[in-house]
């Protein structure tokens, strides 16, 4: 019988469009339920996973990635809220589309120089002199 190699079965990896419908691929991770006949998902509790935390956490000999005393951060990201008295509140807010901008033209300040001079209209041979 044949049998593709190792390179030839990457390229003829299967993916949900290349067969009829009813397959899923998944990504390893496994179920925790099942699909009921309404269309509705159903959660198995016995196939969830659960993780158990040592006893006596405070004098296990591992310790983890980030201190335990590290104060929280605050995100350099925030708004300012007025309240309903009239005091002013700083809280956090998303990442949006102009601190985006910002970021890159503070990363790439040759380029954002460079666009600037070609909206003021200046040639490039005005620039060379």
């Amino acid at each position: 019988m044949f049998k593709p190699s190792q390179p030839m079965m990457a390229r003829l990896r299967l993916t949900t469009k290349q067969v009829n419908g009813g397959y899923y691929k998944g990504n390893r991770t496994g179920s925790v339920g099942y699909f009921a006949k309404n269309g509705s998902y159903v959660i198995d509790w016995k196939k969830v996973r659960t993780y158990v935390v040592p006893e006596d956490l405070d004098q296990f000999k591992l310790t983890p990635f980030v201190t335990n005393r590290m104060t929280p951060t605050k995100g350099k990201y925030t708004r300012e809220v007025e309240k309903d008295n009239g005091d002013v509140a700083i809280v956090e807010r998303a990442f949006g589309g102009k601190d985006f901008l910002d970021l890159w033209a503070s990363d790439n300040g040759r380029e954002v120089l460079e666009q600037e001079r070609i909206e003021k209209g200046e040639s490039n041979e005005t620039a060379r002199q």
